[in-house]
């Protein structure tokens, strides 16, 4: 009987221990839950910028190729043996230098002999005129010298311009390139030599959209660069095709623009930008500020939160929440005069001084997005004047989302640039 007692015990306190184990574990997972349901993540620090109507210069961005105004391959008019090349790579010339001269012997004896069957041609016709003169003379004599003489002169310069072909002269003052050819090599018609550029005016050749047409005309401003970052040439649009490719429904395009440095290179590949009048009270927004997603874009504004009741308190600036974290506590003592009593409590008081600045949420805004220029975009729709709007650190932020706002870095300069400022 003893027995059963201390077996039914036992097996009573192992049914409490198991009983307590399960309770346990049920109350610390739902003190858990419990944790987690009621605890607000940490604020996320962003940086933002106050949403205003401003000026916006559009523009009509394009890529094109720029040449020079003035720019040829020079090749020879006739076949010869390359005597002497006259220049060198990247020269200068002036217009009608002469920058090769092929073998000429041959075209030279046949011109002195030419020249020598003129002068006689041209004495016999002196003979006839005064004989003709004198009355002994007949007209058909002095006709046929006259015809002579004057197929002389014809046959002289023909053998000079054979002989002038020999050369190749540029045909206007530039730049010459690498040389194509070498002393002795044999030449035919054709044949490329070398090519001169002027570098001093350059043309650039682009196409737009047929839609984007009517915006221009004849004289606007185009800028141009490497990149749409650096614009540093400026010149005007010379000539507008007046039939669109029906096969890319695109319309050429073609400007000039200055070159004194000769930072332009024949063939380089530029960024075009067509300056179109300025426009007043236009919303635009960094474009660090906007997310695309598969619904459509959107922004992140920045509000202050809502109270128990409802109503949201006043919101502060950024700049007045730095300048009320800097000022003292009324009655508090100056630094100077602070005791180290009363200096632990000013600091014990600062989360609580935190705690009653209005708290900031944002709130995530779908926007339609209309033109890009100089990293900016433009917000036709979903933004007013005096919303703050978050521009770095989308990734990690949701809506409702708490945060605290932090202007002292700005996300579009370099942290290079803020550091040495």
């Amino acid at each position: 009987m003893k027995r059963f007692f201390i077996i039914a015990g036992f097996l009573l306190l192992l049914a409490l221990v198991c009983v307590g184990i399960v309770g346990f574990n049920f109350m610390r997972d739902a003190g858990i839950k419990q944790y987690f349901a009621t605890m607000k993540p940490p604020a996320a620090t962003v940086s933002t910028v106050t949403v205003k109507p401003s000026e916006w210069t559009p523009g009509i961005e394009a890529i094109g190729t720029v040449n020079a105004v003035r720019g040829v391959d020079l090749t020879v008019e006739t076949s010869g043996i390359v005597k002497d090349i006259l220049f060198h790579a990247n020269q200068k010339v002036a217009a009608d230098a002469v920058l090769l001269q092929l073998d000429d012997a041959v075209e030279k004896a046949d011109l002195v002999a030419q020249k020598a069957q003129a002068a006689s041609d041209q004495a016999a016709l002196t003979r006839a005129i005064e004989l003709q003169r004198r009355g002994v003379g007949t007209d058909a004599t002095l006709d046929a010298a006259r015809a002579a003489a004057d197929a002389s002169a014809a046959q002289v310069n023909k053998m000079q311009a054979v002989l002038d072909q020999k050369q190749l002269s540029a045909p206007f003052g530039g730049t010459v390139g690498i040389p194509k050819i070498d002393v002795g090599q044999y030449l035919a018609p054709g044949n490329s030599v070398v090519t001169i550029q002027d570098l001093d005016t350059m043309r650039v050749d682009f196409t737009v959209p047929e839609q984007q047409l009517p915006l221009l005309k004849i004289g606007q401003t185009v800028k141009l660069g490497t990149s749409l970052a650096d614009m540093s040439f400026a010149g005007s649009i010379r000539g507008i095709d007046p039939k669109i490719d029906p096969a890319s429904r695109l319309v050429s395009i073609r400007g000039e623009v200055a070159n004194p440095e000769g930072k332009l290179t024949p063939g380089q590949f530029v960024q075009i930008r067509v300056e179109l009048p300025q426009e007043n009270n236009v919303i635009s927004v960094p474009q660090t500020a906007v997310t695309t997603s598969l619904y459509g874009d959107y922004v992140f504004v920045v509000e202050p939160a809502k109270s128990a009741e409802g109503v949201a308190p006043a919101p502060a600036k950024p700049d007045e929440q730095k300048a009320d974290a800097a000022k003292p506590a009324d009655g508090a003592a100056k630094p100077a005069d602070a005791k180290p009593a009363d200096k632990a409590a000013g600091d014990a008081a600062k989360p609580a001084e935190a705690a009653q600045q209005p708290a900031l949420t944002i709130s995530q805004v779908f926007v339609k997005l209309g033109r890009r220029n100089n990293g900016m975009v433009e917000i036709a729709e979903g933004l007013k004047d005096g919303d703050q709007v978050v521009t770095a650190g989308q990734n990690r932020l949701f809506n409702g989302m708490s945060v605290a706002v932090d202007n002292t870095i700005d996300p579009s300069k370099s942290a290079n640039k803020q550091v040495q400022q």
